[in-house]
């Protein structure tokens, strides 16, 4: 990895759940919607994400490519909005936005 660049796993999640319950297709025509991800290489210049980090982006700014059969995806450093972090006293994930 060069520079600022973060080389990320995304989560590809085929069908979506709602808070009441209801199975959204991955089909279904929604918003803007951003990604969550799992970061596998970062660059010498990134500061800060991790390799194993969970991150949020928008898919609509992106690079694809593919190694080794699974698809992953090329970033910036500036183009991540979030970092999801464990929580380890309560067992659960907190974010920093």
């Amino acid at each position: 990895m060069l520079h600022d660049r973060v080389l990320v796993l995304p989560d590809d999640a085929a069908e979506r759940k709602s808070s009441a319950g209801i199975l959204i297709p991955a089909t279904a025509a929604v918003g803007k919607r951003l990604s969550w991800a799992a970061v596998v290489a970062v660059g010498p210049h990134v500061r800060q994400v991790a390799t194993g980090d969970k991150v949020l982006f928008d898919p609509e700014e992106k690079a694809e490519v593919e190694l080794h059969g699974k698809g992953y995806t090329l970033l910036r450093e500036r183009d991540l909005h979030a970092v999801a972090a464990p929580d380890e006293a309560a067992g659960r994930t907190g974010l920093y936005l």
